[in-house]
């Protein structure tokens, strides 16, 4: 089962907001794909195209109820619940780890990353340091 949510950061300023999407693996919890973008059919496009293919193939996808997600995922495997269902409880719970240990993450912060290329650096370092302990 793959949980996929997406997480609002600042760059450049706190006037450009980027958002930043990851799919985890329900049961090893691990990143298997994350994209940097909007909250368009467009990222979420993307988001489907960066998953490895033996999830795009059979694996179950529990999401928010984000139209974009209905629009890419296949309706057959795609199962859309409110934080109250408990489906997306791990993803969510990652939120909180990247949050604790990255501080350009942090809600009400005043650190940002000044460019996008060190802000998916960061996001990337995070992921492989993350995926490592798992």
């Amino acid at each position: 089962m793959i949980e996929a949510d997406e997480l609002w950061s600042f760059v450049g300023s706190k006037r450009v907001v980027m958002w930043v999407w990851w799919a985890l693996d329900a049961d090893s919890r691990r990143v298997v794909a994350a994209v940097v973008g909007d909250r368009s059919e467009f990222t979420a496009e993307c988001l489907w195209l960066s998953l490895p293919a033996e999830y795009r193939e059979d694996a179950i996808f529990c999401t928010d109820f984000l139209p974009a997600y209905r629009a890419v995922l296949p309706e057959e495997r795609h199962a859309a619940a409110g934080k109250d269902a408990g489906l997306t409880n791990h993803v969510e719970r990652f939120w909180c780890t990247l949050r604790q240990r990255c501080g350009r993450f942090v809600r009400k912060t005043l650190s940002f990353s000044k460019c996008l290329e060190n802000h998916i650096g960061a996001l990337w370092f995070f992921i492989h340091l993350y995926n490592s302990s798992r």
